[in-house]
């Protein structure tokens, strides 16, 4: 890979590359407060989306294949306006 580093899959190629560019965004400004809540919610709110449309919307199922569970599904559900 170009960035030097070994085994890193395309979604974290991608996550780099658009902080990178964030933080040139920024010219000289400091980043936000809460950036790391910024970017897990861009990040947790499309794949608990797919996970469940790949689930069929199926809360069981799809908790299982987040490695969370049903509760933790809904809270999260709830937070991202999601339903």
């Amino acid at each position: 890979m170009s960035n030097g580093l070994i085994n890193e899959n395309e979604m974290a190629v991608f996550v780099r590359k658009t902080l990178k560019e964030y933080f040139k965004d920024l010219d000289g400004e400091e980043p936000c407060a809460g950036m790391y809540s910024m970017v897990m919610d861009c990040v947790e709110k499309p794949l608990l989306e797919i996970v469940l449309e790949h689930s069929g919307g199926n809360l069981s199922r799809a908790a299982e294949m987040l490695g969370i569970n049903r509760n933790t599904l809904r809270k999260k559900m709830a937070q991202h306006e999601i339903n």
